[in-house]
């Protein structure tokens, strides 16, 4: 049997579905929050060291300031998501995982997994699914890949100091790691498929890396592709040439995509080049009536599409159709698949 009853039930415990738990309670509707992590899971995962892009009041949700004076680390961002949840006392189930959704509009069953095993069940009128993406990171396919020293995440530098490593993938998660590395005294090797570093590069951070390339500093290997990965080396492609290449440790920063399988099992339709979810651009309902997408989720493959900049106003989107109200002027609609 069923548990507590809610109006809405968000899936994903990130910026994107904490504003829609808020603009949902702002609408005199219960609402209910399950992530199979940490509150914010993504960003707690983020670099530790890390400065996000953008400016604080553009991260904000539920109307709330962020009270800093230049761009938000991430020990900031996680501090001030922790108390727009306590201060909406919005309710969370945090450390579930969903199994399942059963039910039809107005009357599904979410029945979820805790890390202990414990099996839970809530009723709701509506689901918003905003799982994001960071937890699912774009392999390589090759061999190696699962070796304990290789990591498709980058936490902090201090490990490495006067150790090999390789970074694989130029974009900024790369750049930034390379730089963070580098100047903890690691022996860095950044090993991209493309021609140069990527062109929308953090803008501090383009002409740092640029800078370490040029001087020597950071090895740069362009037009190649690791191949293999062995204890202390990896096997890197150029032309038609391999070569060995030392590596105490390997991050493999090459990107991260939603979770498609879990669309897919509630029924929602997903475009097969991109991988976006059919829904209704001006309401966010998805092909499945009373189940609804929001944040990086509505751009299938093409992850940069969506940031929390313009993710957090999906929740406005959502519950002003919910409610009738129409679609909020701050909350442009979402370009259907294929556009």
């Amino acid at each position: 049997m069923a548990g507590d009853s809610y109006d809405v039930i968000c899936i994903g415990a990130g910026p994107t579905g904490l504003a829609c738990a808020i603009e949902a309670k702002r609408a005199g509707m219960r609402s209910l929050v399950i992530d199979k992590g940490c509150l914010c899971n993504s960003l707690f995962h983020y670099p530790t060291n890390m400065t996000f892009f953008t400016t604080p009041e553009r991260m904000e949700i539920g109307d709330l300031p962020m009270t800093t004076t230049q761009k938000p680390t991430r020990p900031e961002a996680l501090t001030y998501y922790r108390r727009a949840v306590e201060h909406y006392n919005l309710e969370t189930r945090l450390y579930e995982r969903v199994q399942q959704i059963d039910g039809k509009d107005g009357a599904f069953v979410v029945a979820t997994q805790s890390d202990s095993g414990a099996p839970h069940q809530y009723c709701g009128g509506k689901i918003i699914i905003a799982t994001g993406y960071y937890d699912r990171p774009n392999r390589l396919g090759i061999p190696g890949e699962d070796l304990p020293y290789v990591s498709h995440y980058f936490a902090e530098a201090h490990p490495y100091w006067k150790q090999d490593v390789i970074v694989i993938g130029a974009k900024n998660s790369a750049a930034e790691a390379a730089l963070e590395l580098f100047r903890a005294g690691a022996r860095v090797v950044l090993v991209h498929r493309g021609t140069e570093v990527g062109k929308n590069l953090k803008y501090w951070v383009k002409p740092d890396i640029e800078n370490r390339i040029r001087a020597g500093e950071i090895r740069a290997m362009f037009s190649s592709q690791v191949t293999r990965i062995e204890p202390g080396r990896a096997w890197v492609k150029h032309s038609d040439r391999e070569q060995a290449v030392p590596a105490a440790q390997v991050f493999a920063l090459t990107g991260y995509h939603p979770d498609f399988a879990f669309l897919e099992l509630q029924g929602i339709s997903l475009d097969p080049e991109t991988c976006r979810p059919q829904c209704n651009p001006e309401t966010l309902e998805t092909n499945v009536p009373g189940v609804y997408v929001a944040g990086v989720v509505l751009g299938g493959k093409n992850t940069s599409d969506i940031f929390i900049e313009n993710g957090r106003f999906h929740g406005r989107q959502i519950i002003s159709a919910m409610t009738g109200k129409g679609r909020i002027a701050d909350a442009p609609p979402v370009a259907p698949p294929g556009e």
